[in-house]
């Protein structure tokens, strides 16, 4: 499953980037997250920083550790999770639009065992609309936090 959504935030690229690489605050950004516990901060830079989050997902409670696995200073980092047998990534991307900043969020879901592949076979659809629209709404989320700064 691939899925890629964007928004255009009427801010810079760096007031953007500040947003979205504050980790540790993001519970207070993002609608959908209840808690951040950081597990994990590198010496420098973003590639390292791994954390715990809890955030409402088909209206229950779901907790996952992610980490970031590249990032490019102003560009682009990229999150991996591990969870019910299948791997997760989501590159978050900034681009000038000469007006603002498009934000882009590109989230991939790839089976790794036999059980998550049949269920996501079977399920692929309603998975894929629901995962963009919980991705839309984060994105919503950052918006509207950072054009009130």
């Amino acid at each position: 499953m691939n899925i890629s959504v964007d928004i255009t935030i009427m801010k810079p690229k760096t007031t953007v980037w500040s947003v979205i690489t504050d980790i540790e605050n993001c519970a207070g950004v993002i609608s959908n997250i209840e808690n951040i516990k950081v597990l994990e901060k590198p010496s420098s830079g973003l590639e390292g920083l791994k954390w715990q989050e809890t955030r409402v997902m088909y209206g229950k409670s779901a907790t996952e550790v992610m980490w970031i696995t590249q990032a490019k200073e102003l560009e682009f980092y990229s999150t991996r999770a591990q969870s019910h047998g299948c791997v997760y990534t989501t590159t978050l991307a900034l681009t000038d639009t000469g007006k603002g900043t498009c934000l882009s969020m590109s989230f991939s879901g790839e089976a790794q065992t036999w059980l998550s592949k049949v269920m996501s076979f079977c399920l692929s659809g309603v998975i894929s609309k629901s995962m963009k629209k919980a991705l839309l709404q984060d994105l919503r989320d950052v918006k509207h936090y950072t054009e009130m700064l």
